[in-house]
């Protein structure tokens, strides 16, 4: 039995050497790794942002790409970083940005010490900074803002309340981006399906939101399960109004590890390329096994025909790449 024994002792050493060479390849792939990724297209130019994989306390780190797949930087105004905490309101978990333009100056909607903050710039690359160090006033604490300007000039947050579970919520914000006016917070997701909380935990999770207007219709896009969960994932709902109510797409989700085979795939945000194409920007883990640090990818978004009123908000699988970093 001695040369049976051996030559099994010689595939297990096979194994294990192929094993560690993938192990070693991955540690060593020039992706991105930034979570709760967001992109801003300004004048022909991609900006990437998003939570700093195991520096999470400093601020938020800047790319930039003409291409959207290879990815120049960091090269934030101040150190890499286009948002630093010593110019702003945190100390710690500096977590899902997201920058927009609002009266000709660019603005950053962050989360810091589980509050809400906004700072602003004279450019993408910062620095980001705040005249007074202040989150925005909550009764709770709150993560995950997402602001946006509707057609009639009304501006909205989305965002995370941490009660009972994440839950996204929305109101109308003052034109100074000061606060919300709050007798219009509504509750627009909670994590109450399935899918959404596939581990059964007694604090279920949807957060991440975004949100954009096609034709008639508002589609609020969100990522549901606790984040280190291999089945996190993207579901979106819809509705007539900024403020709701919102109705769940029977077809959630739309984006699981099932369609990429790659485990948490979600919180991200929408843009339309220069193209005019949409894409999805999202992290997805490391690997089967691993959460972090989490990888930074895109997948090409669109509509598909269902033959009535309301088409179905797609992600198309095979348009999907991680970010490149050289």
């Amino acid at each position: 039995m001695k040369p049976l024994h051996q030559a099994l002792s010689f595939v297990l050493f096979i194994v294990l050497a192929l094993a560690t060479q993938l192990a070693s390849a991955r540690q060593s792939e020039p992706g991105i790794h930034l979570a709760d990724p967001t992109i801003f297209l300004h004048e022909g130019t991609y900006y990437l942002y998003g939570t700093v994989e195991g520096n999470a306390n400093q601020g938020f780190l800047v790319y930039v790409s003409k291409d959207k797949k290879n990815w120049e930087g960091p090269v934030g105004a101040k150190g890499g970083f286009a948002l630093h905490k010593d110019d702003v309101y945190g100390d710690k978990g500096f977590w899902a940005p997201q920058v927009f333009t609002h009266r000709q100056k660019f603005y950053m909607a962050y989360t810091a010490n589980e509050n809400i903050a906004i700072a602003e710039s004279d450019s993408p690359l910062g620095p980001f900074t705040q005249a007074i160090k202040t989150p925005l006033e909550s009764p709770v604490k709150q993560i995950d803002p997402f602001v946006y300007h509707a057609d009639d000039g009304k501006i909205y947050l989305y965002h995370v309340r941490l009660q009972e579970g994440n839950r996204i919520f929305v109101a109308e914000m003052k034109d100074d981006l000061s606060g919300i006016k709050e007798e219009t917070l509504k509750e627009c997701i909670n994590a109450s399906d399935h899918w959404e909380n596939t581990a059964r935990a007694p604090w279920p999770v949807a957060e991440g939101p975004t949100v954009f207007k096609e034709k008639d219709l508002y589609y609020l896009i969100y990522s549901a399960n606790d984040f280190r969960n291999p089945d996190y994932a993207v579901g979106y709902a819809v509705s007539k109004h900024p403020l709701g109510p919102w109705e769940k797409h029977p077809g959630n989700p739309i984006l699981h590890q099932k369609d990429l085979h790659h485990p948490g795939t979600g919180h991200g945000d929408m843009v339309v390329d220069a193209k005019g194409d949409m894409w999805y920007v999202f992290h997805t883990h490391y690997a089967d096994q691993k959460v972090g640090p989490r990888r930074t990818a895109l997948v090409k978004a669109g509509f598909t025909a269902t033959g009535n009123d309301q088409p179905d908000l797609t992600m198309h699988k095979e348009c999907f790449f991680f970010l490149q970093h050289p």
